[in-house]
């Protein structure tokens, strides 16, 4: 498993890949080894209602936009994980998640920007390991600026030794249609908490005051959050726009510390 390095991290421009704990996928080949076990193994779909089956070798060819989740997320008395809706600032709708863990990552996904499009449990993997068949139904696609990210979210105390070749199956075909693979493990010191924080900035909010345009010319230099908020003519509601301009990446500060009235907070040009 491997970790986010230490130094530090500006709020304003950090991608996915700076903020996350991800697990070290082992290479593919420790499975199916015939030539054919693209065509073998399959993705199963659910678009309109109905059940789609298409080879791996389609996936990058498969109009996924056109898909809803595989799987239902339901909730009953005493269940042991925690499903909902997580709405995103990106998207602008909720977007299924069946853990708490799960609907994290959504948030760090939505805090870091790029992204156009995402569905939860987007197919059903089905893939030969050992001569058994197998199956597997990842966390998330998401469709980005440029590429195309598939996620599983498993906190590490809980990747179990049979989760090797689960991971391995969907990094492989995952490969195989040009996306990128990552399992999420956990986040960089500090960051889940604080974009947790920041999160109540992604929905559309009014400013009647004009306190934002008064924090972003009180920021022209660098000054410590509490004294930003301090500068302006009102500054209890100012703390809740501070934040949704640092949400926004209007301001910018080290997301490797905590978040706090003595935090440095920076005017985005420098």
């Amino acid at each position: 498993m491997t970790g986010a390095g230490v130094g530090r991290v500006w709020s304003h421009c950090c991608g996915f890949d700076e903020l996350v704990a991800s697990y070290a996928v082992a290479s593919g080949e420790i499975l199916d080894p015939r030539a054919d076990w693209a065509g073998r193994w399959t993705a199963t779909w659910q678009v309109d209602g109905s059940d789609v089956v298409s080879p791996v070798r389609g996936l990058a060819a498969f109009p996924w936009d056109r898909a809803q989740p595989v799987r239902s997320f339901s909730w009953r008395p005493g269940q042991r994980h925690r499903p909902g809706l997580a709405f995103m600032g990106a998207t602008g709708r909720g977007h299924g998640f069946e853990s708490l863990a799960e609907r994290r990552a959504l948030t760090v996904l939505d805090f870091c920007g790029q992204v156009q499009d995402v569905l939860s449990q987007p197919f059903r993997l089905r893939f030969f390991h050992d001569g058994v068949r197998r199956e597997h139904i990842p966390d998330f696609l998401v469709a980005t600026e440029g590429s195309t990210l598939l996620i599983d979210v498993r906190p590490r105390h809980l990747v179990k030794k049979s989760d090797v070749a689960v991971f391995a199956a969907t990094g492989r075909a995952a490969a195989t249609a040009g996306w990128r693979y990552v399992v999420v493990t956990g986040w960089r010191d500090n960051v889940a908490d604080t974009v947790e924080a920041l999160a109540r900035g992604r929905r559309p909010n009014r400013d009647p005051l004009g306190l934002e345009e008064e924090l972003l010319a009180a920021a022209g230099g660098p000054k410590r959050f509490g004294e930003l908020v301090a500068a302006t003519s009102w500054p209890v509601p100012a703390r809740q726009h501070l934040q949704r301009l640092l949400w926004r990446r209007r301001l910018t500060f080290d997301l490797s510390g905590q978040l706090g009235d003595g935090t440095w907070i920076y005017p985005v040009a420098a």
